[in-house]
């Protein structure tokens, strides 16, 4: 049943949550804006584009802002329900501190659920979406910025540099274009003036050039007999294409639908399976390729075992290899090992390097597929964490609540992060790398919720205080003694 104290902490933690979610978000959002803001710069990107590319960010870095906002959000509710004695009167109304946290926790469980489902069918959609325009707009050509005195070289074959424009861009003074019609021959144009200006479907600019000169080379360049044209002109019309600045033609999103990013947790299954079978086949058909260098394996009879053979085919017993073998064949019987040993270990190089990548491509798919489960149960571990927290420092607002948000965040955070590069690096197992956060956290949780239903003075500085100053007294009166 639904009563008015689980309906005062639920209204009490959704004005925070939502904040706080929002305001995580577009601070992870502007993170990455200044990891790649020289890629985004001089571009000539849209709003639109712009635009579609922070929707599509932004739903990649929702499982990461749930989290810190749920553990920012319950700190900020229980220390305002602290720091105006309501957590008091409830204790003495004879209600726990787990009854009280009761219906937050069914709602952190809602929000790990909606966390889960986002990043099993969203998450990679918008990562497919994200990273191929991301692409697109890191490999994509400045767009077309013509500055004073300086060389433009981003057009194809062009070359282009303005002594100086008018305020309003549109009329230039001082051109040169430099033409490069073919390999072998170079032609170019100086006009003393003109006016610039792009096409309405910014696909062409055009250069309106008076009074001015052309200069043209014909014919092969290594031989002598080569003819050069200069032409005078009053005007001029040039044309200069400008779709390779553009976004006209976007990569397809099927470029990169083999990442594993791009996978749903039963896409995951199928991919993993499929790679534990491919890998112990390639393992298995390379040690037999492997084997087969040696001329022994070919000629070993089935029944070939110590007991079963007769006395009178047994070998004498020898002390070295060396007495069976007469001194004219030793020196070839040696090189032919050498060959052999050598070819063996260039193989088993080979099949190390081979199944390296394989077992590492099969751990990226395994850590994706636990991603998808601790990231969504780390907003019910750090809600667990939050909510005694808060009751215990007892400070509501933006201020103390942050700084243990960040603390614990960044626990999480770098735990996470670390336990992901050594699950990679095949120092540990994928399931203990990405569940690494949620075993140190959860004890942490744990031992917060006892003192918090203990009335602990663990924040209290008081208490410390106090402690302080008996340590002060016991070594003053030896002292004295």
């Amino acid at each position: 049943m639904f009563k008015k104290l689980d309906k005062l902490i639920v209204k009490a933690f959704i004005g925070p949550f939502i904040a706080t979610f929002f305001i995580t978000l577009l601070v992870l959002i502007m993170q990455f804006f200044w990891l790649y803001i020289d890629d985004f710069v001089s571009k000539g990107l849209s709003t639109g584009l712009i635009l579609e590319f922070i929707w599509y960010l932004s739903a990649t870095l929702v499982p990461l802002a749930l989290p810190l906002a749920i553990l920012l959000s319950s700190l900020m509710t229980f220390g305002n329900l602290g720091e105006t004695f309501e957590l008091v009167a409830i204790k003495s109304a004879g209600i726990s501190l787990l009854r009280f946290m009761r219906p937050l926790f069914f709602v952190a469980l809602i929000l790990s659920g909606v966390a889960f489902i986002f990043a099993n069918y969203v998450i990679p959609v918008a990562n497919l979406k994200q990273r191929t325009l991301l692409s697109d707009i890191v490999y994509a050509k400045p767009a077309f910025d013509l500055k004073e005195g300086v060389f433009y070289d981003k057009i194809s074959g062009f070359s282009i540099k303005i002594g100086t424009k008018e305020a309003n861009d549109s009329v230039i003074r001082d051109v040169i274009v430099y033409e490069q019609g073919n390999p072998l021959q170079d032609n170019f144009i100086i006009a003393k003036s003109g006016i610039m200006r792009i096409t309405e479907d910014k696909r062409f600019m055009e250069f309106n050039l008076k009074d001015g000169w052309r200069y043209e080379e014909k014919g092969n360049t290594y031989e002598r007999n080569s003819e050069f044209i200069r032409i005078g002109f009053k005007e001029y019309k040039k044309r200069f294409d400008l779709s390779s600045l553009g976004f006209n033609n976007r990569t397809a999103d099927s470029v990169n639908r083999n990442n594993e990013k791009m996978f749903s947790m039963r896409q995951l299954e199928k991919a993993i399976d499929s790679l534990k079978k491919d890998n112990r086949k390639i393992e298995n058909q390379n040690v037999t390729d492997m084997f087969r260098q040696l001329r022994f394996t070919g000629i070993i009879d089935s029944v070939w075992d110590k007991k079963k053979i007769p006395d009178t085919f047994k070998a004498k017993k020898v002390k070295s290899f060396d007495l069976l073998l007469p001194d004219s064949a030793k020196s070839q019987v040696s090189q032919s090992v050498q060959s052999v040993a050598s070819s063996v270990r260039i193989s088993a190089e080979s099949l190390k390097n081979i199944m390296w990548e394989k077992e590492r491509n099969l751990r990226k798919h395994q850590i994706e597929w636990h991603r998808k489960i601790s990231l969504s149960l780390a907003c019910l571990v750090l809600f667990l964490i939050g909510a005694p927290l808060g009751s215990i420092i007892r400070k509501g607002g933006l201020g103390t609540p942050l700084i243990f948000s960040i603390i614990f965040f960044m626990l999480f955070y770098f735990s996470s992060t670390t336990g992901e590069k050594f699950a990679k690096e095949d120092s540990m197992s994928p399931f203990a790398g990405m569940w690494l956060a949620t075993f140190i956290l959860l004890p942490i949780a744990f031992f917060l919720i006892y003192k918090a239903m203990h009335d602990s003075q663990l924040f209290n500085k008081e208490f410390y205080s106090k402690i302080f100053r008996a340590i002060r007294n016991f070594l003053g009166s030896k002292k004295t003694k």
